[in-house]
């Protein structure tokens, strides 16, 4: 609770949230979700569908805009136009540790439990992979043939590219590019303010995903999967609360403790949304008003995170992986699990961007080990469940590397990061328009109006 003793929208939103697992979970238990019946069709297929796929489109709305304001605002007030390489080089290093480090993880407790065996039989499960594209197809599409099908679309390695390079060019013009990097100051700040208004709705709609998502998943099928559920959920918690706080702390000193109570509202907007690109516009607003982390720095780890760093997707591939093997009895042996740690560290690079980028990873990963690709529809019916909780665990590796390399390049504001009350968001906070602005705008618009060239009429044309 805040000083003024309303509840803070961290607060609001896990409330929303127990209370959607509380009202799916009795959907699903009392069979109102059958097919057919007036719930699922009017309120879990309808109303909660509706709110929920509204508030997701709202926050992905946010996405393209803010990080193209944020990142110019970034290069040009970083400084030193060689830091940005700096940010990219330590942020790219750390992610591919982390996602290593990650499956690596997920491959030992995985066989410690030896989840799948004495299932050692063939399953009617089917599951047809995407095709991913070529690593070196990646590489080039970073560089957009047309940008503004790249922000259409939301591809947010060619966004980042051109951001980054309008910033440089509008520094190399120099003063006479004063007025348009002021007008991205405030385009950025406008884009913030946006993000505070969606998120005013936040605990409404984090209810009604998180009530869908639980109405449809069906208890029997979490029960006939009960292993390698728990295994990969306890692979997700062990990296989340080990790997990544020792990370934290060995590399730049900062408390895990502080980290986790700030990172919490990250972490139930991207549960809700099971999509990290989706939340850039929430872990871009904690990292800088929570952590301190100064926007240049944020402005481009996090985008860059959100597209790139897969430790959750890493951990549910190591986990899926040894439970198909122990299914079909296949014995991969220590290079096959070298193999798989390898091919999970570039294929997080290689389908950056893409949809469904966890099964086509997998599938990738499969292919190179020979399991049989048909075994990923063994885990299919539970992937969104797991979606949620590694969408979790990545954006928290998106913070915790955010913070890191800020620490690293003295641009983390320390007093921020350990006040446990700055940024604090409060429902409806910062929303109340004030009536002399209302008037002084109003004015400036009419006098605008006023005084603007009026058009002339030739002569003896008549009036209308």
């Amino acid at each position: 609770m805040s000083s003024t003793g309303k509840s803070s929208l961290t607060t609001k939103v896990l409330v929303g949230m127990a209370l959607g697992i509380a009202v799916g979970l009795a959907i699903n238990l009392m069979g109102m979700n059958t097919p057919g019946s007036f719930v699922n069709e009017y309120v879990v297929g309808g109303l909660f569908n509706a709110i929920g796929s509204m508030f997701i489109n709202a926050l992905k709305m946010l996405v393209v805009p803010l990080v193209i304001f944020s990142l110019i605002c970034g290069v040009c007030g970083i400084g030193d136009i060689r830091a940005l390489g700096r940010v990219g080089g330590k942020s790219f290093a750390l992610y591919m540790l982390t996602t290593a480090v990650a499956i690596a993880t997920a491959i030992i407790i995985a066989s410690t439990f030896g989840i799948g065996k004495g299932m050692n039989q063939a399953s009617d499960a089917s599951f047809s992979a995407s095709e991913a594209p070529p690593l070196v197809q990646v590489l080039i599409d970073i560089i957009p043939s047309n940008p503004i099908r790249s922000m259409a679309n939301g591809d947010m390695l060619p966004i980042i590219f051109f951001s980054i390079l309008l910033g440089i060019s509008m520094l190399l013009v120099g003063r006479k590019a004063k007025a348009m990097i002021e007008a991205a100051e405030v385009a950025n700040e406008v884009m913030m303010k946006m993000v505070t208004i969606v998120m005013s709705v936040a605990p409404y709609a984090v209810f009604v995903l998180i009530a869908k998502a639980v109405a449809e998943l069906g208890i029997d099928l979490l029960a006939s999967l009960a292993g390698y559920v728990a295994v990969l959920v306890g692979a997700l918690l062990v990296h989340l609360f080990v790997t990544l706080m020792v990370v934290l702390k060995v590399f730049s000193g900062l408390s895990p403790t502080m980290f986790l109570k700030k990172i919490r509202n990250v972490q139930v907007f991207a549960f809700s949304t099971a999509s990290s690109n989706a939340t850039i516009p929430v872990t871009m607003r904690t990292v800088t008003e929570r952590f301190g982390v100064n926007n240049s720095v944020a402005s481009f780890s996090v985008p860059f995170g959100a597209t790139i760093n897969m430790d959750g997707t890493a951990i549910m591939q190591g986990v899926a992986t040894v439970f198909i093997a122990n299914v079909y009895g296949v014995e991969l042996g220590v290079v096959g699990y070298l193999t798989v740690i390898l091919m999970s560290v570039l294929a997080s690079i290689g389908t950056a961007g893409v949809p469904g980028v966890g099964l086509i990873m997998l599938s990738m990963v499969f292919a190179q080990v020979g399991l049989p690709i048909e075994g990923i529809g063994l885990v299919l019916g539970v992937d969104r469940l797991m979606d949620m909780i590694r969408t979790a665990v990545n954006v928290s590796g998106d913070a915790a590397v955010s913070c890191i390399v800020a620490k690293s390049e003295g641009k983390l504001d320390q007093r921020v990061f350990d006040d446990p009350d700055a940024g604090t968001y409060e429902t409806g906070d910062d929303l109340h328009i004030d009536h002399d602005v209302e008037t002084e705008m109003a004015e400036a618009i009419a006098a605008t109006r006023e005084n603007a060239p009026k058009a002339t009429r030739p002569v003896g044309e008549p009036t209308v």
